[in-house]
């Protein structure tokens, strides 16, 4: 065989493959031509993921040539919703916007009821990922790290589950800083619980420095601390615990291991075993999508930031942090989280 045969002959396969990818393509936007895709909250109405899902979901409408409704799944802190996305139908038409810092807590820590497994969804990428704010009620008196150590000082959280990302959040602020706290359940989302803390039903609540910053704005709750080693871009004048307590080499380990769940972020997942044609559409549908400098405007103006990553880097970051405790700690985060 010559070289100008061989040559001709992987020319021909390159546009063979070349024509089958674009045929592929081609049925899977076939298949979403005018389906209805349902985006999935595994919180209720009004909190900062129900945000984030709405504003998404027209741009993602767009991109399918689909209707995209979102549904709110309240139960567990959202685990209901995880558990019913990993084990359903894997046809590519429900999404699940994951609070990745949670979704990895519950499953490192071996929580009950849950069914799946953070590594093993089809990932859709990483919409951004983000610091976490501890903000105090107006009418609480706690302004500062210091405020909170105060002898006799009692402070009550709120939480929709007991590793939904404020009541764990919470659960190990109080940990760390050996303070008397109560945390209280059952809430759907950080909206109802910042209402919550109008009312003077609770003290202080755990939350995303997105929605912190929209609570703060609002005049609703007081800045406390940024819980991480930097300060949030959108909080810049908050101190973080670092810089408001001397902590020890104990202390510090129970935050920085809480700040690096953090690089989780906000996840887009489908349900394991989409077609490959399907989800490489969708993934490409979701990169457009989040990478539309609308979509990112329109986040900047409410502060919903987006900063998309990658499927294969959500993976990466999934994986570290799952493997990132010794079983020792392991075990105490258990205790700090659940009380056992």
């Amino acid at each position: 065989m010559t070289r100008r045969s061989i040559l001709s002959g992987l020319v021909a396969l390159g546009i063979t493959l070349s024509m089958s990818a674009i045929a592929r393509a081609q049925d899977a936007a076939a298949f979403y031509k005018g389906k209805t895709v349902h985006f999935v909250v595994g919180l209720g109405v009004g909190g900062g993921f129900d945000a984030y899902a709405r504003m998404i979901a027209p741009y993602l409408a767009q991109e399918l040539g689909a209707n995209v409704v979102v549904d709110n799944l309240p139960g567990a802190g959202g685990l209901l919703a995880l558990n019913q996305i990993y084990t359903g139908q894997a046809d590519g038409l429900r999404l699940l916007i994951v609070n990745g810092t949670p979704a990895g807590l519950g499953q490192l820590i071996e929580q009950d009821n849950i069914r799946y497994d953070l590594a093993k969804f089809d990932h859709l990428g990483v919409i951004s990922a983000y610091p976490w704010i501890w903000v105090a009620s107006n009418q609480s008196g706690v302004k500062s790290i210091a405020d909170a150590l105060q002898p006799g000082r009692k402070i009550r959280w709120g939480g929709t589950g007991p590793s939904d990302g404020p009541a764990d959040g919470a659960a190990i602020t109080c940990e760390a800083l050996k303070i008397d706290c109560q945390t209280i359940l059952g809430y759907r989302s950080s909206g109802e619980i910042t209402l919550a803390m109008e009312r003077g039903e609770l003290d202080s609540l755990y939350i995303s420095d997105s929605s912190a910053a929209n609570y703060t704005q609002a005049g609703q709750v007081i800045p406390v601390a940024s819980m991480a080693r930097v300060r949030s871009a959108l909080l810049p004048n908050v101190p973080t615990v670092y810089e408001q307590a001397k902590l020890t080499p104990e202390q510090e380990w129970w935050f920085d291991f809480r700040a690096n769940l953090n690089d989780l972020g906000r996840i887009l997942v489908t349900s394991p075993g989409t077609p490959p044609e399907r989800l490489a559409f969708l993934r490409d549908a979701v990169r457009r999508s989040l990478s539309n400098p609308a979509l990112i405007a329109e986040g900047e103006k409410t502060q919903r930031f987006v900063a998309y990553q990658a499927p294969e880097k959500a993976v990466e970051i999934t994986r570290k942090v799952l493997t990132a405790v010794t079983p020792e700690q392991k075990k105490r985060i258990r205790e700090a989280v659940f009380g056992r």
